[in-house]
């Protein structure tokens, strides 16, 4: 292995095991304010998530939906965007879905059906996209502030569509049920997975996932959007367009959020339901800081989140399950401030090697 890749593997591992290491150390201290004990907390924790076919269900279940927003938060950064509206792509993805669902004759059959809503689900959430890369690459309007306004825009926009466009059920808050388009759940080929919500969308993230790293890493357009995102200035004194580069960031960015709507629309409750998000557009933002915008790194992060979220669930007999979202706060903090000190220390290594080798030099 070099030097150069080594280097590259601790930078991206190391600040994640400090911030593990310091939440671990933080919900300790938690655990011992409210009268337990550690150890039979984070017992019961992993008995509820990874102790069972049930449990690990519902962990693959969540972290299907945060593969797919933090993917899509990932790609913003990796071109130097903020993506702060995965929420609202993530709801028009599964929106636009359903909407395909609902137009598609039931005779067409999932094999049809279901690759049509995905498609419509990438579009949606690619739409959504559009517009903040549109103005950044226009009018050089900040994505940070366009997409978080759009997040209460769309939202409320798809709001009224269910309300005033006679798409809910009466009395309701979700579309019609679409079983003509719906993924089949794991429990449908393992019966140990009865009552969880994982479906084979888990497939289509992992593949979006595979997808996002070869473009990234192994294609033209890819290596000019990381250069644009570690130096548009030099970028563009390259060739590149840098305007044009932030429009694909953000339209991929919400394709891959749209997707991860089609987790709840196709593969769980076979229907759009307003709200259905749950803030997993928001906490797909932690997913992509956490994962350090590497797609293998989203994906083992989007793991570690849901199985917080599962284990909040879990743990709630003996402590609050607000005390996760506190351990998520905890995670963020530490691996933002974990990264400069694990890369100065990185590069002060060789610098502090260096002494030791240059007398053995000399006498040579």
């Amino acid at each position: 292995m070099s030097p150069r890749t080594r280097r590259a593997i601790e930078e991206g591992l190391l600040p994640t095991l400090a911030a593990l290491l310091v939440a671990l150390v933080a919900g300790d201290l938690l655990i011992l304010s409210y009268g337990q004990a550690p150890g039979a907390v984070w017992r019961l924790m992993l008995d509820g998530t990874w102790g069972n076919a049930y449990g690990i269900g519902q962990v693959l279940y969540k972290a299907t939906t945060l593969a797919f927003t933090g993917l899509a938060v990932a790609v913003g950064l990796r071109a130097g965007l903020f993506n702060i509206g995965a929420e609202s792509q993530l709801a028009a993805g599964g929106f636009a879905a359903a909407l395909m669902g609902l137009a598609l004759p039931p005779a067409l059959g999932p094999w049809v059906a279901v690759p049509l809503c995905l498609a419509a689900a990438a579009v949606g959430g690619g739409m959504v996209g559009l517009v903040p890369g549109l103005l950044r690459a226009r009018f050089g309007a900040h994505e940070v502030i366009a997409t978080i306004m759009l997040n209460f825009v769309v939202l409320a926009f798809l709001n009224w569509c269910m309300a005033s466009g006679g798409l809910s059920v009466p009395e309701t808050l979700h579309t019609r049920a679409i079983p003509h388009a719906s993924v089949p759940r794991l429990a449908s080929f393992l019966e140990a997975f009865h009552g969880s919500a994982a479906n084979l969308v888990l497939l289509v993230a992992i593949a979006t996932a595979v997808a996002t790293g070869w473009f990234l890493f192994r294609t033209r357009q890819g290596y000019e959007l990381r250069a644009v995102g570690l130096q548009p200035e030099a970028a563009e004194n390259a060739g590149i367009r840098v305007p044009r580069t932030w429009l694909i960031a953000m339209v991929a960015s919400g394709a891959i959020a749209g997707l991860g709507g089609t987790n709840f629309v196709l593969g769980y409750k076979q229907y759009f339901e307003d709200g259905f998000t749950g803030g997993a557009g928001f906490l797909g933002i932690a997913v992509a800081l956490v994962g350090r915008n590497h797609p293998l790194g989203v994906v083992l992060a989007a793991l570690f989140f849901a199985t917080l979220s599962q284990g909040g669930l879990a743990i709630h007999a003996l402590v609050p399950k607000q005390m996760v979202e506190v351990l998520e706060g905890v995670v963020i903090l530490a691996v933002a401030m974990s990264v400069p000190a694990v890369r100065a220390l990185l590069r002060a290594r060789p610098r502090a090697a260096a002494p030791a080798a240059a007398p053995v030099a000399a006498e040579g």
